[in-house]
């Protein structure tokens, strides 16, 4: 293995999460006033901490989201993925080998801790990732595109940030990734390839992640 630490993104790389979410969101953005597409909501908001999501709408409409904005969303979304939440196909296949190999590896999303952990507790995924793996942009000050979450994450697990790789599927998180000095490949089964053009390599079936680390 050419690193000492696997970083994995959480949703659309791990979980099957970004249909999901995003549908809801744009659905919900829809229902407050801001009509929403699910193709914008992909292209404007996958890989956003939420606080970004308000920070664009009111940019974009000098309205702020209401105060419960975030509750109620998140209540939608858990309960969807209690009922349709899968792994990506493939991950757990790679989790083995890196466990199997001896090999670092944690999560580190822009995701909440409770998202997290609703979408591990409901594929399966949670045997994977004890809590000292899980690392979210809550813990930070500063959500992807900021490198902060990525060199916090290399911090705790005591790997220097140029020895890392993260595994990544939106282009918020290639640019925190290059930021933060880390080698990072572009998971493209749900984003144009061209959208993740900053990533050290391209791939698009997560069975041949393992492979192509070594």
């Amino acid at each position: 293995m050419r690193y000492d630490l696997v970083i994995f993104d959480n949703d659309g790389v791990l979980v099957d999460s970004e249909p999901i979410s995003n549908r809801h969101l744009a659905a919900y953005l829809t229902e407050l006033g801001h009509p929403t597409s699910y193709e914008d909501s992909i292209r404007d908001y996958m890989g956003s901490a939420m606080h970004r999501i308000h920070e664009l709408v009111l940019e974009r409409t000098g309205r702020p989201l209401p105060e419960d904005f975030d509750d109620v969303f998140h209540a939608r979304v858990f309960a969807a993925f209690e009922r349709e939440l899968q792994p990506v196909a493939g991950v757990a296949g790679v989790l083995e080998k890196l466990a199997a190999d001896g090999v670092p590896y944690c999560v580190a999303s822009s995701g909440s801790h409770e998202r997290i952990r609703v979408g591990h507790r409901a594929t399966g995924l949670d045997r994977w990732f004890a809590d000292e793996r899980i690392f979210s942009s809550q813990d930070v000050g500063r959500g992807k595109p900021a490198p902060d979450l990525f060199l916090y994450a290399a911090e705790r697990m005591g790997v220097e940030p140029g020895r890392c790789v993260v595994v990544e599927d939106s282009p918020l998180g290639v640019q925190a990734a290059v930021a933060a000095g880390m080698d990072v490949y572009g998971f493209t089964a749900m984003t144009p390839a061209a959208r993740l053009a900053g990533a050290t390599q391209l791939f698009s079936d997560m069975g041949e992640l393992a492979d192509l680390l070594v």
